[in-house]
């Protein structure tokens, strides 16, 4: 099971700035994502969230291809495309994978109007190295909530105040 990580952001373009370099520290192979969603409350203080991932149009893309092969061994690939493309849309809207989609909705009604907050669910991580490549955006996040034991929760707080 992963590691769920809620860090809290005066701005929403902070929050998607760590998702990038996050995502970039992948490459180095510092940290394993399995999500990153960043919540944002708008100034009228409706809930957005923005997913790394687009299931619609992947389901889309999917269906699509699916259903091209199926419509050519019955002659007609246009219709196989179509039907494979709205099947795989409507199936990828409705899977929620990684963090629950109630738990982030949750998450932005206690953020404050035109604030964000960047939700992690991490499979590994060198969490000091991490928080070192960060450090340029660390003195703006707020550890907000995590399923970390209390040591570990200390620890990456320590590590969060120390790079401020």
């Amino acid at each position: 099971m992963g590691q769920l990580i809620v860090l809290g952001f005066e701005k929403a373009e902070e929050a998607e700035d760590v998702r990038k370099e996050l995502v970039a520290l992948q490459q180095d192979h510092l940290i394993a994502l399995e999500d990153a969603v960043v919540v944002v409350s708008d100034a009228a203080g409706k809930v957005e969230l923005h997913q790394a991932l687009n299931l619609p149009a992947a389901g889309a893309l999917s269906g699509g291809f699916w259903g091209t092969l199926v419509g050519l061994v019955f002659l007609n690939p246009l219709l196989g495309a179509a039907v494979g493309a709205g099947v795989g849309a409507a199936s990828g809207a409705l899977t929620d994978l990684g963090i629950n989609d109630g738990f982030l909705r949750e998450v932005g009604e206690t953020l404050k109007p035109g604030s964000a907050a960047l939700c992690l669910l991490v499979k590994q991580a060198t969490v000091d190295r991490v928080i070192e490549k960060l450090h340029s955006h660390a003195p703006h996040a707020k550890l907000l909530r995590t399923n970390l034991s209390h040591t570990d929760e200390a620890r990456l707080q320590q590590l969060l105040d120390a790079a401020s």
